[in-house]
């Protein structure tokens, strides 16, 4: 059963991992709506105002309150940021998650590098294929599963590979 209601971008500052995440405060009683009992993170799909969003994270914060993490791409695409409101429609996303086609494919042909993205968990795993498939260009695209192949041939996992690319660019 979808949820709807209007909330307003939030952003951390200082905290931990968090710092200078968008994010939008989803109360008890609204999760409960959309999965009673669940206190661990789970997928939901729906729309922040017109924009549609799917397979996104609702993370537990422990106080009894979800957050729905708003990354770049979805505030240009509503083009809002902190303190703006926002309607939200909200539903569970129980669609399983699709891996980058062009990745696994690439990933065929490199054993190594196939048994180190196979070790990372699903989240990581999401992150990867959601970080190629946002290349706006085919080129970039290309890059983007070079560094990975890469990156997983050298045991590196995400932050890692970047670091290594910036340093490699300077």
């Amino acid at each position: 059963m979808p949820i709807t209601f209007k909330a307003t971008l939030l952003k951390f500052g200082r905290n931990g991992e968090k710092t200078g995440w968008t994010y939008i405060k989803i109360p008890l009683a609204l999760t409960e709506t959309l999965k009673p009992g669940q206190r661990t993170s789970y997928r939901v799909k729906g729309t922040l105002d017109a924009h549609p969003i799917r397979q996104i994270a609702l993370l537990p914060m422990g106080d009894d309150t979800f957050i729905l993490v708003v990354n770049t791409t979805m505030r240009r695409a509503i083009r809002k940021e902190e303190s703006a409101s926002v309607q939200v429609t909200l539903e569970v996303d129980d669609e399983p998650f699709t891996q980058s086609a062009d990745l696994l494919e690439c990933l065929a042909d490199d054993p190594a590098a196939q048994a180190f993205f196979d070790s990372l968990a699903p989240g990581h795993q999401r992150y990867y294929t959601n970080w190629i498939e946002s290349a706006k260009t085919a080129p970039t695209k290309a890059k983007r599963i070079a560094q990975a192949i890469t990156g997983f041939s050298m045991g590196m996992g995400y932050g890692e590979m970047i670091r290594y690319y910036k340093k490699q660019e300077e």
